[in-house]
């Protein structure tokens, strides 16, 4: 992979570059009249990989779509580069984050590559829509799916239509990434493939954001875990402070050993189970 994004230019005439490119304060979402989030707190830091995990139903997903401006806070404040969430056009915003949702749906049969493009809509009519053919060739690369450029979008499998979404994040080139389950439809390689491009990414001093549900990619390719639980994050910190058997079992209500493994040292979580023999 080639870092094409390092010394990116972003419209930031209006932002402040005093804290981290994405700060939410006491953030609290409702969803149809139920807290969904209480009293979050988070700051996501340029040049590093923040992964949000936790059960299902904890609110990781609605915390990513209320970073992103998709979903309204009924109380607290999200800042984006030093300015209220709210302040920022929307044509602004789509030029300073990108988000990736769970599923990618396109109601007509575009191409791959067609969907790819997308991604540049932002940059129409600003010297930046010179770059557009370079950045979707790049995405298309980047995401292992030249071979799928000329195919219809409904015609793919879930995971080449998952690649396809994130190449569109990725050819919009935008410095806050924002990725929900983007490991969820693809096999090993490609699970790999799409966090080793996280990793660059932060490398390259974005900010990056992944919700995964696999605690041990958590732990091989994040900075720093936020462990979120009924609304609330419950941990933030690094891998191996947030990831404790202890802290884990009590959060997802089931028996977890960590293993440290023996070449990398990387945290590996593995459930404990009881297997019934003499049946």
């Amino acid at each position: 992979m080639t870092g094409w994004w390092r010394g990116r230019r972003t419209t930031t005439a209006t932002a402040s570059t005093s804290e981290p490119p994405v700060v939410a304060r006491d953030l609290r979402v409702r969803l149809g009249g139920r807290p969904v989030l209480h009293d979050v707190s988070l700051e996501v830091r340029a040049g590093e990989v923040l992964a949000l995990v936790g059960p299902n139903g904890a609110g990781k997903s609605t915390l990513l779509a209320a970073l992103c401006g998709d979903l309204p806070g009924s109380a607290g404040e999200i800042r984006i580069q030093g300015t209220p969430l709210s302040a920022w056009r929307p044509i602004e915003l789509a030029r300073r984050r990108a988000m990736l949702p769970q599923r990618a749906t396109v109601a007509f049969p575009f191409t791959a590559a067609d969907v790819v493009r997308m991604g540049r809509a932002p940059w129409t009519g600003r010297p930046e829509q010179a770059e557009d053919t370079e950045a979707v060739a790049a995405a298309l690369r980047l995401a292992d799916i030249e071979h799928l450029a000329d195919r219809p979008f409904p015609r793919l499998s879930g995971g080449e239509q998952a690649r396809v979404a994130l190449a569109r994040v990725l050819a919009q080139r935008a410095p806050i990434l924002l990725l929900d389950e983007p490991t969820a439809a693809l096999d090993l390689r490609h699970q790999e493939l799409v966090l080793g491009i996280a990793r660059e990414r932060a490398g390259a001093g974005n900010a990056v954001v992944v919700v995964l549900h696999d605690l041990s990619l958590a732990a091989a390719y994040a900075d720093r875990i936020a462990l979120l639980a009924q609304g609330r994050v419950v941990a933030d910190g690094s891998p191996a402070q947030v990831l404790t058997a202890r802290q884990l079992t009590e959060t997802y209500q089931h028996d977890i050993e960590i293993v440290l493994h023996p070449r990398t040292g990387t945290h590996l979580v593995l459930p404990i189970r009881t297997t019934e023999t003499g049946k």
